[in-house]
């Protein structure tokens, strides 16, 4: 100690005198005469000489700042026989032969308090219909229903309508896809603006004449090119009734593959265009297209104050069973809540699509006769060889009766007298003709009926919440409360099935690189937002909001955009035509530079003690890349660590921690040195083990791992620099077990590398937490063992793989048709990664699938990643909904294969009374367990043909795709715990949503610091230096707001709830 303190006094007096000497050379140049001015100007030759001057003292400069690196380095190797890391003890290795790394002394934590475990403990709330009930009833046989081939027929007594009239809203619509066959550019040029230029003509034409409207991506393009006569006119239709925003989020959703971050931000996007645009407000939500229904889209509405909303993909035997208990309309309600806080009037389409042959009744072939656009001389026609017929006097009566019978027939399957027909399809409308046809010749039909009392019906044109607001009318209850004796659901509905045995299940998995590229760019997405609202807010409150870069927030609008687009139902899905994903592609790439761009400017700013020194220099968000953008196929090379990075000639590292705890978290860096030390900020010596990074089974180089402590949403930065080792500095062994004699590894000195030739025998690695054997023939997992628990939980990992059917219906993007069961298939051991933690209860798995997808040239196959077990789960198994809540699954023989597949945004899991096993996916994939202690996951799709739903190819652009896992067992317990758009906003959203605990497992080691608060939350403490000068609830998507809150006010949160606030920091 002594000689430190020595040496630290002799180094600090040299640097003192190197100042000095610097400050005497700094005071003779200015105080020389060749240096002084005569009239504003110098002689050429005084300019020589203060030209010589300045050079030596750059180079005196120089010479200083090595001879203060060099003091630097010395006292940094006298001290060396001294560092320790923050909790003063030294790296040790453990009896099983791996590092300990000692870190700061203080144990990562989660305290519960004994209230937060009633809500999992407690019972599930109550529904009159449950889904999982529904699907234990259901034959899903799928006899012939006559003209309704997947129902049944439908009688009625003429009389009915006698005392109530049927009231009929006919609801002309357009369903507009931002990308599917054609790009969003291209569709948008080609048909989308010609619909939205006729709309504002035709609608204005008749005051009776309604319309709906969905995606506001292709609504704001649209906007942004009209004259402000075309916007006002808009305006004025929308204000005056006569068209109708409905859902107004970015997209029409996908609710399968999407995460409920996703889901929020785009329905943030579409809504605030609106408040911004048009001052309005949608009420009822509208989603025809996407592939099954997810209980969490319901849920959001809610919270965005919409009080209705329709849905149409449902598997046709449930649409069938709901018809016969005239259960189409129906309350949804969230599994967990007891009470009805989160109910919404849902109303279910009954028949086969939401085209016209199959939304005016139950027979396609006459509604077919009543979509005008086919009339003949058309382009396009009726299948059931009976075109329609122009409305004329003479025919208008037998034309009117006809539709009325279709229209009685339907409506015998809902609970009131109120009738929704909607009037449209794919991109209809956009040619001036057919507005002209459609309604002028419905128009015929209705004043006939109308005129005519003893038809008993009132028909008209009209909008999605006119309708919904007619059924509330009609049975006395208030906007979007329950009507009398109308049943209430829970549940969702996947998968979904539009025939036979066609099950739309390959989506779950199709083009499994976007869905991961989508993860990575939302990820990146939330730390610029988040990064970018401290940042404004420090700005603010340090009186610098003009120095700080408000040209940023562009990017984050356009990166939302991005991200909100790709959330389509044929993007995420995988459902597009190729150059339609690249497309989507390249969007997200863009973006993602531009996230990066914000991240460091923010990161910058935030790190920086005096802020008065902060520079901001723009520039091309392109212009820092010395190549052109990477091809979509690039991916970043394995890793185990949560965060990956490159160190090249970088000496600085800043970590962002984006949630609300304090988090303890293992850090993984690519080095091209194996001499790195690490620092903290206040220059202590963080241990850190180098080890081998594999990027094939023989070639490998160098990593650094560290354990760091970041507080919440915060930054901390570290120094990393090439110095000798230190008792700090530990460097890991490896064993590689080869199958063949001419395979070596190339080391990188000085990592130990040693070989042995593999054998059958199990071997296995074990940390403090954990042991895991490995099969000595493949090299796949086989068993886990937790530390505290006696037993040894067999986990057996196995590829498979499916074929499709020889038949004329084979598998595609949308559908999962497979041959049979899936058979084993051999995998090449290096391109699967599986990493364990020190400290941490899970192991990581990280599986490239490119060698065996394409590469082996493989047509028309599924890889699947299967995990045997022996956990009694029979025949039960739990997915996530879009990363929000679990629903419990089950598999069913009566179904087929395909059927017992569902979606897995985030993870899956498997229980018994003894353990829960639970994998973790890094990006969305189809699941299932088809025997009891499974779980199934397909990893890559390579089909060679369509699977006729429109889309006209297969699936043949498979890229190379790190897919990333982490599997996690857990013993269960046995006791009984449970403005302006180009510019940012002056307010800060805060989206809270409140976990639920099952206390049933018990926690080790979680990686962050957590203790439960009830739902408790002091807001104005979790913004250190800043100061909070609002705090006010608002809906969702932060349309509606409610009565601000004292500034110290704690908020207060029911379990699963998300509440939304409108927070101003400065």
């Amino acid at each position: 100690m002594k000689l430190r303190k020595q040496v630290t006094v002799c180094g600090g007096a040299i640097f003192c005198v190197a100042v000095f000497s610097l400050y005497l050379m700094l005071d003779r140049v200015q105080h020389d005469p060749a240096r002084r001015q005569s009239g504003g100007n110098f002689p050429r030759s005084q300019i020589s000489v203060l030209q010589n001057r300045i050079e030596q003292l750059e180079q005196l400069l120089e010479e200083n700042h090595q001879i203060i690196s060099h003091i630097k380095d010395s006292v940094m190797e006298l001290t060396d026989t001294g560092a320790v890391s923050p909790s003063g003890h030294l790296p040790f290795r453990s009896a099983n032969g791996s590092w300990v790394l000692p870190f700061d002394g203080r144990p990562t934590f989660l305290a519960v308090k004994p209230q937060d475990c009633q809500f999992a403990a407690g019972s599930r709330g109550q529904a009159d219909v449950q889904m999982l009930d529904v699907y234990s009833l259901l034959k899903f046989d799928n006899p012939d229903g006559g003209v309704w081939k997947q129902g049944f027929d439908i009688t009625y007594e003429p009389e009915e309508w006698d005392n109530e009239p049927l009231q009929v809203f006919v609801v002309p619509h357009s369903h507009n896809d931002p990308g599917w066959i054609k790009t969003f550019d291209k569709y948008f040029t080609d048909q989308t603006q010609h619909i939205l230029n006729n709309m504002v003509v035709k609608l204005a034409e008749d005051p009776r004449r309604k319309f709906i409207w969905s995606e506001i991506s292709f609504f704001s393009k649209w906007w942004e090119t009209a004259d402000i006569h075309k916007q006002e006119a808009m305006r004025k239709l929308i204000l005056g009734g006569q068209l109708e925003i409905v859902t107004g989020g970015w997209v029409m959703t996908d609710e399968a593959n999407v995460h409920y971050f996703a889901m929020i931000d785009q329905l943030i996007e579409g809504h605030q265009w609106l408040e911004r645009n048009l001052g309005i407000t949608p009420r009822s939500g509208w989603a025809v297209d996407p592939f099954g229904h997810s209980a969490t889209m319901p849920y959001l509405l809610k919270r965005a104050n919409l009080t209705s909303m329709l849905i149409q993909r449902v598997h046709y035997s449930i649409k069938k069973h709901f018809a016969s208990t005239r259960s189409l309309e129906f309350m949804w309600r969230q599994s967990w809540d007891t009470g009805s806080s989160t109910d919404i009037f849902c109303h279910m389409m009954p028949f086969y699509s939401y085209d016209v042959p199959h939304t005016c009744g139950p027979d396609p072939k006459i509604c077919c006769q009543f979509d005008f656009k086919r009339l003949p001389g058309g382009r396009i026609n009726c299948p059931w060889k009976v075109p329609p017929k122009t409305v004329v006097e003479a025919n208008v009566a037998e034309r009117a009766h006809l539709l009325l019978d279709q229209y009685r027939k339907k409506s015998k399957l809902y609970r009131s007298k109120v009738l929704l027909v909607p009037l449209g399809d794919d991109f209809r409308y956009d040619k001036a003709l057919e507005w002209d046809q459609q309604y002028t010749n419905y128009q015929k039909l209705f004043d006939y009926m109308n005129s005519h009392p003893e038809m008993h019906v009132q028909a008209q044109f009209g909008t999605l919440s006119e309708y919904f607001n007619a059924v509330y009318k009609a049975h006395g209850a208030a906007q979007g409360s329950r009507p009398a004796d109308y049943p209430v659901l829970s549940g969702d509905f996947f998968a979904y099935a539009d025939r036979e045995d066609h099950y739309w299940t390959g989506y779950f998995t199709s083009r499994p690189f976007y869905k991961s590229l989508d993860r990575v760019i939302e990820s990146h997405l939330r730390g610029a937002e988040i990064l970018y609202s401290l940042a404004v807010a420090n700005a603010r409150h340090a009186g610098m909001e003009g120095r700080y870069p408000v040209s940023d927030y562009a990017l984050l609008v356009d990166a939302r955009r991005s991200v909100g687009l790709f959330q389509h139902h044929d993007a995420i899905t995988g459902t597009a035509k190729e150059n339609v994903v690249i497309d989507y592609g390249t969007k997200l790439l863009r973006s993602l530079i531009g996230l990066k761009r914000v991240i460091i400017n923010a990161a910058h700013f935030l790190v920086m003690k005096n802020k008065e020194f902060y520079r901001f220099y723009q520039t091309d968000i392109l212009s820092g890349l010395s190549s052109p953008l990477p091809p979509p196929s690039a991916t970043p090379p394995p890793s185990c660590a949560s965060d990956c990075f490159f160190l090249l000639s970088t000496r600085y590292l800043v970590l962002f921690n984006p949630v609300e705890q304090e988090r303890l978290c293992a850090v993984t860096v690519l080095v091209n040195t194996v001499r790195v030390r690490v620092l903290t900020e206040d220059g202590q010596t963080l241990p850190v083990q180098l080890s081998a990074q594999w990027s094939t089974a023989s070639q490998m180089s160098a990593e650094a791992t560290f354990m760091v402590r970041l507080p919440p949403l915060g930054l901390a930065v570290f120094h990393l620099y090439d110095s000798p080792d230190s008792p700090m500095t530990l460097r890991s062994d490896t064993l590689l077990r080869v199958s063949g004699r001419d395979v070596t590894a190339r080391a990188t000195d000085p990592l130990p590398v040693r070989s042995q030739q593999s054998d059958p025998q199990t071997f296995y690695i074990s940390s403090q937490s954990l042991t895991l054997g490995f099969s000595g023939t493949t090299g796949l997992l086989e068993s886990i063992k937790r530390k505290d628990d006696p037993q040894e939980v067999k986990v057996q990992m196995q590829f498979m793989v499916y074929g499709t059917r020889p038949s004329k219906d084979k598998s595609g993007a949308y559908l999962f048709l497979p041959d049979g069961k899936a058979k084993v298939f051999s995998v090449v051991v290096s391109q699967m990664f599986s990493c364990l933690l020190e400290g941490f209860d899970s192991v990581s798995l990280v599986y490239c699938n490119k060698h065996t997808v394409e590469s082996l040239q493989m047509t028309n196959k599924e890889l699947a990643m299967r995990m045997v077990t022996d956990i009694q789960s029979g025949d039960v198994f739990y997915t996530d909904l879009n990363g929000f809540q679990m629903q419990p699954r089950r598999h069913y023989l009566k179904l087929p294969l395909q059927a017992n597949f569902y979606p897995m945004p985030s993870q899956a899991y498997i229980q018994d009374s003894h353990h829960r096993l639970t994998l973790h996916t890094a990006q969305s994939l189809g699941v299932t367990s088809l025997e009891s202690g499974q779980l199934e996951v397909i990893m890559d799709r390579r089909l060679m043909q369509d699977d006729n739903r429109g889309l006209g190819q297969g699936l043949k652009d498979n890229k190379k795709t790190a897919n990333r896992f982490r599997l996690l067992l857990e013993r269960r317990s046995t006791g009984n715990k449970q403005q302006d758009p180009h510019s940012p906003s002056p307010y800060t959203a805060l989206i809270l949503h409140r976990l639920v605990l099952d206390c049933g497992l018990e926690a080790q080691n979680l990686g962050f610091n957590c203790t439960t608060t009830q739902g408790q939350l002091n807001v104005s403490g979790l913004f250190k230096n800043l100061d909070l000068q609002l705090l006010q609830p608002m809906s969702l998507t932060l349309m509606h707001s409610s009565t601000p809150l004292a500034n110290d006010s704690s908020i207060s949160l029911d379990p699963m709830e998300i509440s939304a606030f409108k927070l101003k920091l400065r």
